[in-house]
């Protein structure tokens, strides 16, 4: 999955970073980008343990969150000279590329949930129902 490897990736740039003498040593920070880092990773591998649309929607939503929480921390690293410009270029990009990706597979979940058609593939058969019938209300 690409969000996934986008957010191992992610998690990987965030922890060179961090090993940074100076960040390195402020340890509220340090650890609180990692950690954000690391739960959009584990958000999404959990999401998609569950095996159940809705539950992974929610947990993408938990993984989309936690990447803006590690670009905002960011801006603190880069305000306490803690990283080069170039290093918060990068990172950044990255989280923005791992967000886009999971915004991507959100659109795809919930377009695929709203498919008017209920099949069985172990049934001779396909429902078909009309767009006007609200399926919540079942």
């Amino acid at each position: 999955m690409h969000a996934w490897q986008s957010a191992r990736d992610l998690v990987n740039l965030v922890y060179v970073a961090t090993k940074q003498t100076e960040f390195n040593r402020d340890f509220a920070l340090r650890d609180q980008i990692r950690r954000a880092a690391i739960s959009v990773m584990s958000n999404i591998a959990e999401g998609f343990g569950t095996g159940t649309d809705p539950d992974f929607l929610r947990f993408l939503g938990y993984a989309r969150r936690s990447a803006s929480e590690t670009q905002s921390q960011l801006y603190a690293a880069l305000d306490q000279n803690y990283i080069s410009s170039e290093a918060f270029d990068e990172i950044y990009a990255k989280a923005n590329m791992t967000e886009r990706q999971i915004n991507a597979l959100i659109g795809y979940l919930a377009r695929s949930k709203r498919s008017n058609t209920v099949r069985d593939d172990n049934a001779a058969y396909v429902i078909n129902i009309p767009d006007n019938i609200d399926l919540s209300d079942l």
